[in-house]
């Protein structure tokens, strides 16, 4: 955003005097202190000069750009002949008996940004920029307005009043100037004595924070190592305690069900704390990855409502209450960890509210938007507030010994919302109640500017099935091609019928999408053309339309038909469906574990009852690798940790081997992934699944997913097991 506030026109000396006058009068109505006006004032005026004493006059303009952080901006612009020897100018190897050229140096000096411009006869440009105090907040346009009004109503000083405060300053600059020389020589002094100490001394915490980097290091890759040993054993025994608990095998007694309960609940606590201390590990070592999407806050109170629906099951004298949000945009950030931030507040303020209600609420500040949990339990006292945000920190109550927690669920969160942008802060009265929050900017501060627009100028994959789609909006495609991203097929994009036709003179698609209403022209000719040539006449069509023409587009000879909005699942339901509909469907199970095959087959047959699919296991790399080239599976699903041959090499020789180079690949284990790593693996994978979920119906979800991403039909039949 660019506003501007005031333009001078400087034709005569007094100009350069007004335009020192009025600079000042802006920086101050802005928020600069008075030592920062003073320098962009002396600043703006010297640049003024050189325009009015070497060219004759200049024009200035005075602006104010960005949102946040905001800068104050001046350019002055003059018609003369220019600076020939600019660059020795700049450097401050020219020198001149009138002082030409120290006048820039100082500004530039002065000032956050400067940046000049002189061509020889057509004059030169001077962009000045400081950027405004932390301390003030982003002005909105109702205040730039208030500010403009302000300068239209100020008239200008008398240029000797100008003159005269511009003499006072710089007699208050001297004696500023000879009390810290007196100062520094005083400090020298001391200096000189103490020098030697204090290099030995930075040498020391030198040596002391390279120490502190390596042992940082080394307790992140330990607790990533170690993550791996806890929750392979904790997955087995949470997975198997659910079997128990299902009656897959029989009934239970009570005591045994008794004892099941409790074997699950230990498991589950201690699960609960390896993972609050892996997050945090990750968070302190700044190897948290940020995934950006954009999500609306009502969807998300939504999915957290039915997520802690459990929680109120053993307490119902507490209501947990969702506020519907008002006019709050899309938020344009990490959801999982604005979710996360939310459920530990929520869980804290179930845990600790005996009765009353804990309500979720959401409002828009600016451009940021603050979610609150309140409730009406216990409260914090004062000197506790910042207590309860260290690690470990679990504040003395009557409800202590009901309730439990690792204590890392508050510092966690405060570390999300700094990494997204924001801050938590939280309000307390004892007995009363408390109110927490986090302040999230709409958009994540850090957020690459633009959208990338997918031009004719295709790059094809080998490994992955082309799909042509013609659609002329530059969003709508760029939604398609996330919603193809990490699949099997690669989007080929044609935002005309031109392009389109260039497309299939190159590329033979597996299927292809279709918008009928195009900018200027519609696809039902193409449509047509497709079904007539020998040629595209095999290839399936999908046509997608936010018109709900179905009829007309299959007697055209579509074979399906879907009414924008379409959600990625749907769309690559329904290519799977077109491509693979008759193809027999072998999945490949490359694990060591029994148990692990043996849990991912219990969740195979309860994703559908009778889903057409030959499942293969192999319990080694070896025997996958084999089994692979032989069979030709349609998916593979590969553990990363195992003897003799990794996951890691197990991949590397299937994607070097052209007869299982496009088998996709889809892993599955419960070793913990440095950012690096998960973004290696998904450039050569469909899908990366955590042995751990929180619930069998998570999991069978996330692998239901995974199977549509690979290509999988999911459609009634029968397994067959090899």
């Amino acid at each position: 955003m660019s506003t501007v506030l005031l333009t001078l026109e400087i034709r005569y000396e007094q100009d350069v005097v007004l335009t020192r006058q009025r600079v000042r009068q802006i920086a101050a109505l802005i928020g600069f202190d008075a030592q920062d006006q003073t320098r962009i004032a002396t600043a703006v005026s010297e640049m003024a000069r050189n325009a009015f004493q070497y060219t004759g006059g200049g024009r200035v303009e005075f602006r104010l750009e960005g949102q946040s952080p905001q800068s104050f901006l001046i350019i002055i612009r003059d018609q003369g002949q220019g600076i020939p020897q600019l660059e020795d100018v700049l450097q401050g190897r020219y020198h001149s008996e009138t002082g030409a050229g120290r006048g820039i140096v100082g500004a530039r000096q002065l000032m956050d940004q400067f940046q000049i411009e002189s061509l020889p006869g057509r004059g030169t440009t001077v962009v000045l920029a400081k950027q405004l105090p932390r301390q003030v907040t982003a002005l909105n346009s109702q205040q730039i307005t208030n500010i403009v009004n302000e300068l239209v109503q100020r008239s200008p000083q008398n240029p000797y009043e100008e003159v005269q405060q511009q003499n006072q300053e710089l007699l208050q600059a001297l004696a500023e100037l000879r009390k810290r020389e007196e100062q520094l020589t005083q400090l020298n002094r001391e200096l000189e004595d103490t020098n030697r100490g204090v290099v030995a001394l930075y040498t020391e915490l030198d040596e002391k924070a390279d120490s502190l980097k390596r042992a940082n290091e080394l307790k992140t890759r330990f607790l990533s190592n170690m993550s791996h040993e806890f929750r392979t054993p904790l997955n087995s025994i949470m997975s198997l305690t659910r079997l128990l608990m299902d009656r897959t095998d029989g009934d239970l007694t009570s005591e045994q069900e008794k004892q099941v309960t409790f074997i699950r609940k230990s498991a589950a606590g201690l699960s609960d704390l390896v993972n609050d201390l892996l997050d945090l590990a990750k968070v302190e070592a700044g190897k948290t990855a940020v995934h950006l999407s954009t999500f609306e806050v009502d969807e998300l109170f939504a999915t957290l409502r039915g997520m802690l629906r459990p929680l109120l099951e053993h307490n119902s004298s507490v209501s947990l209450l969702f506020e519907e949000p008002i006019d709050i945009p899309a938020i344009h950030s990490d959801e999982g960890k604005v979710a996360q931030i939310l459920r530990n507040f929520i869980s804290n303020a179930l845990k600790y509210t005996e009765q009353g209600e804990v309500r979720v609420s959401a409002v828009r500040a600016g451009d940021r938007v603050v979610l609150s949990v309140t409730d009406t339990g216990i409260g914090i006292s004062p000197q506790d507030l910042e207590r309860i945000f260290e690690d470990f920190i679990q504040i003395e109550s009557h409800l202590q010994k009901r309730v439990k927690g690792t204590g890392l669920g508050l510092p966690l969160s405060r570390k999300l919302a700094e990494l997204l942008g924001g801050d938590v802060a939280v309000t307390s009265t004892p007995g009363s109640g408390s109110t927490f929050s986090a302040t999230i900017p709409l958009v994540y501060p850090h957020l690459p500017e633009g959208v990338p627009i997918a031009q004719p100028d295709w790059q094809f994959d080998p490994q992955r099935s082309p799909v042509l789609v013609v659609e002329d909006h530059a969003e709508t495609l760029f939604t398609y091609e996330k919603y193809l991203e990490g699949s099997t097929y690669q989007l080929i994009p044609a935002r005309t019928l031109e392009h389109a036709s260039q497309a299939l003179a190159q590329v033979q698609p597996v299927a292809i999408v279709l918008d009928i209403l195009l900018e200027g022209e519609n696809t039902w000719s193409l449509l047509t053309q497709l079904k007539q040539d020998p040629a595209t006449r095999s290839i399936p069509v999908l046509v997608m339309s936010v018109v709900d023409n179905e009829r007309q587009t299959r007697n055209l000879g579509a074979d399906a038909f879907l009414v924008k909005p379409v959600d990625r699942l749907s769309l690559l339901k329904q290519l799977n469906m077109l491509i693979n509909q008759n193809q027999q469907q072998k999945l490949l199970l490359i694990d060591d574990d029994l148990v692990a095959r043996y849990l991912l087959k219990q969740q195979l047959s309860q994703l559908l009852p009778h889903i057409p699919l030959s499942i293969l296991e192999a319990s080694n790399g070896y025997e996958g690798i084999r089994l692979a080239q032989s069979e030709q599976p349609q998916a593979i699903v590969l553990d990363l940790v195992m003897p003799e041959m990794s996951g890691i090499e197990v991949l590397d020789q299937l994607k070097q081997q052209p007869a299982t180079s496009s088998i996709p690949v889809i892993i599955n284990t419960s070793q913990l992934l440095e950012a690096e790593e998960s973004q290696i693996l998904a450039e050569r994978t469909v899908a990366i699944l955590s042995k751990e979920n929180s619930s069998a119906e998570v999991a069978i979800a996330k692998l239901q997913e995974a199977l549509i991403k690979a290509g999988l039909v999911l459609e009634a039949g029968g397994i067959e097991h090899g």
